[in-house]
């Protein structure tokens, strides 16, 4: 809990201390379960208009990927999942439900898939994004990825396909937002 004290600026108060408490929310990044698997897909459900199935997200866990949520007060806010090999990462899906969005939550849970690209070992992390995604674009780019090509109709649309952004960026010790 932050606390701001002032005195008071009026009379009337008799110059008494006046305190202000802000209470931040409790945000916590923990492996995604099985038994989070109904409120993640309902989170990409909510937030895409293609939303990988749940039996997607239950390969990946099942495969080992680092799949992660981000909980906000015990509630699930968001998730995010990795494929790592070879000294790289791949973030393969990022996400914050809508109801979310806004509080800094994609930032705070980039830079911990980030750090564990890290600390598996990664020395590069890819992702890909949609051009009709410009606030994901430009959370990527503030954290220092960079464009680095593009995959032809790699999206489906509802117009047809989408192109993908393809991004990237080098991580070293200690290089990472937090």
């Amino acid at each position: 809990m932050e606390c701001a004290a002032q005195r008071a600026p009026r009379a009337g108060h008799g110059g008494a201390l006046i305190v202000v408490a802000v209470i931040k929310p409790a945000i916590q990044v923990r492996g995604m379960r099985l038994d989070d698997l109904d409120t993640v897909s309902a989170l990409e459900q909510a937030s895409y208009e293609f939303p990988w199935s749940p039996g997607i997200f239950g390969d990946c866990v099942k495969a080992g990927h680092p799949c992660w949520v981000l909980c906000v007060d015990g509630v699930i806010a968001g998730y995010g999942i990795l494929s790592m090999g070879a000294g790289e990462a791949h973030v393969l899906n990022l996400c914050i439900g809508p109801d979310w969005r806004g509080r800094g939550l994609g930032r705070h849970l980039l830079g911990r898939l980030l750090d564990i690209a890290r600390w598996n070992g990664a020395e590069r992390v890819f992702l890909e994004v949609r051009p009709s995604n410009p606030l994901a674009k430009a959370l990527y780019e503030s954290v220092g990825f960079s464009e680095i090509g593009r995959r032809p109709r790699y999206y489906p649309a509802r117009d047809g396909r989408e192109d993908a952004i393809v991004m990237a960026l080098n991580i070293v010790k200690d290089d990472i937002e937090k």
